[in-house]
């Protein structure tokens, strides 16, 4: 990294580390043209990390990652353990600057990946490298007073624009008709939204082989039992504090959240 990426990537980091710490929100703008490259958004990610004391591992054990379409460049971030719930869960008390949900099918591994298996991972046999699935509610929520018009550099940095994420019940991983699978999000007192066969991805473990070199790319071993999130089925819905949030996946089970 150069001294000027170097530089950047200090600057937003010690940007985001104060709007953690203070619980506010900071305007993106002057921090627009510091970051040049995803890597410099991920090299934040990990400062930001070290530096607030978020991990005692090498490897995180929650991640979120995903993308719009599988001919796009996937997006990943290791999550803070204290913002991941376990189903149902009371977040009443937790402060957001924004809340939008995305209804989502998280997924954990059966058994350690090293850099090497990751590199040779192929699309058709990630499947296998999973024991379990549940229903999962990531709220999204920004440290950038511009939120969703905010650079995607500054977006990446700032952990894809993660709140929390809520996890359901586990129960075993099974081959799906992804392309017919159903869920309906709750939110408060509005109308109950449904969706089927909405995953950007068309597959949620579609992604694994990206996320497992994303996370061994320093050479460390992505832990038996890690999670990843995998994406939104219904987009990013609007929700306000005192919503109850609840989603159901057909056939997999359910998650909720008290805002």
């Amino acid at each position: 990294m150069t001294g000027s990426a170097a530089d950047g990537v200090q600057s937003v980091a010690r940007a985001l580390l104060g709007a953690w710490r203070d619980e506010a929100s900071i305007d993106a703008a002057p921090l627009a043209g510091l970051l040049k490259t995803a890597e410099d958004g991920y090299a934040v990610q990990e400062r930001v990390a070290r530096e607030s004391g978020w991990f005692d591992r090498a490897v995180p054990q929650h991640w979120k990652s995903g993308g719009p379409t599988r001919e796009s460049v996937l997006t990943h971030a290791g999550l803070p353990p204290r913002r991941v719930w376990s189903s149902p869960a009371d977040a009443s008390g937790a402060h957001f600057n924004l809340r939008l949900i995305e209804a989502e099918v998280a997924l954990r591994l059966a058994r350690d990946v090293s850099p090497a298996q990751a590199a040779a991972l192929s699309h058709e046999e990630a499947a296998s490298l999973v024991d379990a699935m549940c229903v999962s509610i990531e709220i999204v929520d920004s440290r950038w007073r511009e939120a969703r018009t905010a650079p995607a550099l500054l977006k990446l940095a700032d952990l894809q624009s993660h709140g929390a994420l809520v996890l359901g019940a586990w129960r075993p991983f099974e081959a799906r008709d992804w392309s017919r699978q159903a869920c309906v999000v709750r939110i408060g007192n509005a109308q109950p939204k449904s969706f089927a066969g909405t995953h950007s991805l068309g597959d949620p473990a579609w992604l694994l082989p990206l996320w497992l070199r994303h996370a061994t790319r320093q050479g460390a071993t992505v832990p038996q039992g890690t999670v990843v999130t995998t994406g939104t089925w219904c987009g990013m819905l609007e929700a306000h504090q005192g919503d109850l949030v609840r989603v159901e996946f057909e056939g997999i089970g359910e998650a909720e959240v008290q805002l």
